[in-house]
């Protein structure tokens, strides 16, 4: 790793992401009940609502004999105003690994600069790097390696977008964004990506042959003031049977969950034959067990 800590795809590398998920693969395949994290400890920080992030890593230390600490913003003086540089300091003074979900990647980043122990990013209004690990295992697992491939993002130029954009650079594959206008992925992280990039205009085009079609929620968390706005410039994007019909004929359809039915994915193609939303779930828990033995050093 280029660090010790997790904050985004790049502190893997393409080498260490491929290893990791055969690792998590590994694992799951074999149900390992060896419990290497005995007596280490994970804070788990968290500024946003999550189902998934905070059972797959508590469920992870967990099975690995560790043990999780849940730290709402009413459970730490940062709630109260207390520097995050501070908490830094002190968390990584009495837990051997600390995994923030918060809004601001400034932050995250600000703490780990003074955290002593691995620091993971487990969602900013930036990145979510931790479900792009969990969406490449899952395609691995169903359809072998990614490099090569045609990724359709259609929606919302969020988090996720940046996260696939970023694999996307880095494991070799195709990735076409149709977003609407003013909603469109960080320029800069779209130059640095060059030709592996590619922002339509219309879903069609980006689905068009696509091996891999995803979306998210048409109104992330902190978007709900705007909503109605969003579901009328979003009317267009809708991932539904007709648009898949444009992929290629064994497509996969991947979400990072909660899914809208109705909205951002019809219910016919999320609980159809072609969605792996839910082994994509289940493998948040498999990659983040292998990120965590890596960042830990016991893998």
């Amino acid at each position: 790793m280029s660090s010790r800590h997790f904050l985004s795809l790049d502190d893997l590398g393409s080498a260490g992401i491929e290893d990791l998920i055969e690792r998590a693969i590994e694992r799951k395949r074999h149900a390992l009940s060896d419990r290497p994290l005995i007596g280490k400890s994970l804070a788990m920080v968290f500024e946003k609502a999550s189902t998934r992030t905070r059972v797959s890593f508590e469920a992870a230390m967990t099975r690995l004999g560790g043990h999780a600490i849940f730290l709402s913003p009413g459970d730490t003086q940062i709630g109260r105003g207390e520097p995050v540089e501070d908490t830094a300091r002190v968390l990584s003074g009495m837990c051997d690994a600390i995994m923030i979900r918060n809004h601001s990647h400034a932050v995250l980043e600000q703490f780990a600069a003074y955290s002593k122990v691995p620091v993971i990013n487990g969602l900013t209004d930036r990145l979510h790097p931790c479900q792009l690990l969990a969406d490449l295992q899952t395609y691995v697992e169903h359809r072998g390696s990614i490099r090569g491939a045609k990724v359709a993002w259609i929606g919302d130029g969020n988090n996720m977008c940046h996260s696939y954009i970023n694999a996307a650079r880095l494991m070799g594959f195709s990735l076409r964004i149709a977003s609407p206008e003013g909603y469109r992925p960080d320029a800069l992280m779209l130059r640095d990506a060059g030709a592996a990039v590619t922002v339509c205009e219309q879903a069609q085009e980006a689905v068009d042959g696509a091996n891999l079609v995803v979306t998210d929620v048409w109104a992330s968390m902190g978007d709900e003031d705007n909503r109605e706005t969003r579901l009328a410039d979003f009317a267009n994007y809708q991932v539904n049977r007709a648009l898949m019909s444009w992929a290629a004929d064994d497509a996969l359809f991947m979400h990072c969950l909660p899914a809208h039915r109705g909205e951002e994915v019809s219910a016919e193609v999320i609980d159809g034959p072609a969605s792996v939303v839910w082994d994509e779930a289940e493998n948040r828990l498999h990659a983040q067990t292998a990120l965590l033995l890596k960042l830990l050093d016991a893998a």
